[in-house]
């Protein structure tokens, strides 16, 4: 199906279906369509996704931080006037949301993570020295998912678009940075608000030692792997990903 991106105030966002709100917190590279296949099965099920734009590369660099980014989500949440919310991440989206939920746990009443940041970075704005060679960040873009196949021209053409803009690039490398700096190893283990981790078994950029890390730490969290999947496995496996988070809502009641 086809969104029309809403614009209200200084928010841009996408939004299908009525019921309990879902939010959607897209990557550091992620375009909002990623989540197609999420909006497509879930704005049928009783549920209102909203996927905002997260204002990655329009705050001021002083402000391209995580926290930033989570008091942002926050005044968009009192914006549309939410109370109890489900937010879903992948990547640094997921950094965001358990961010967010550390900062306001009262507005959280679910978490979903994929391939999150937050514990583990190493991969994270690293590795662009030859950013202008095509090819070279072809390759980093297949290395996202399991099957290369995944990485369309048009997305390896957004990456390069991406890194090869002088603003954008030293918003991504501060967010790499802060992404570091907001290590929540210590803030996991106080947050008890229902999580549901999905992982790609091969994910390379955030390993499936991550996802256990955060099952560990995390004081009520449920662990579920996606074979033969890389980094973004509501892409990848779109329908195993929505089967999963589907049941795992059902069984919390949610």
């Amino acid at each position: 199906m086809m969104y029309r991106l809403k614009k209200e105030k200084e928010y841009n966002y996408l939004e299908a279906g009525e019921g309990t709100p879902i939010i959607v917190l897209h990557g550091l590279m992620g375009g909002l369509s990623n989540f197609n296949a999420v909006s497509d099965f879930f704005s049928t099920k009783s549920y209102k996704i909203i996927i905002p734009e997260l204002p990655i590369y329009t705050m001021s660099l002083l402000k391209t931080n995580v926290k930033s980014f989570a008091k942002y989500l926050h005044d968009f949440i009192e914006f549309k006037g939410f109370n109890d919310v489900i937010l879903l991440g992948n990547s640094l989206g997921g950094h965001i949301g358990l961010y967010h939920t550390k900062l306001y746990p009262e507005k959280v009443k679910a978490l979903i993570i994929t391939g999150s940041s937050g514990l583990y970075e190493s991969a994270m704005g690293g590795g662009y020295t030859k950013r202008s060679d095509y090819e070279v960040i072809k390759k980093k873009a297949q290395e996202v998912f399991y099957d290369p196949e995944v990485a369309t021209k048009e997305i390896v053409d957004e990456v390069y678009e991406t890194v090869n803009d002088r603003n954008k690039l030293i918003k991504t490398l501060a967010i790499a940075k802060s992404a570091i700096r907001h290590n929540m190893a210590k803030d996991l283990p106080n947050m008890n608000t229902p999580t549901c981790i999905i992982w790609g078994k091969n994910d390379n950029v955030t390993p499936p030692e991550v996802a256990e890390e955060f099952n560990e730490l995390l004081p009520d969290s449920d662990l579920y792997w996606i074979d033969k999947c890389g980094h973004a496995a509501m892409m990848e496996h779109p329908d195993e990903f929505n089967e999963v988070m589907h049941e795992w809502l059902n069984k919390r009641g949610f």
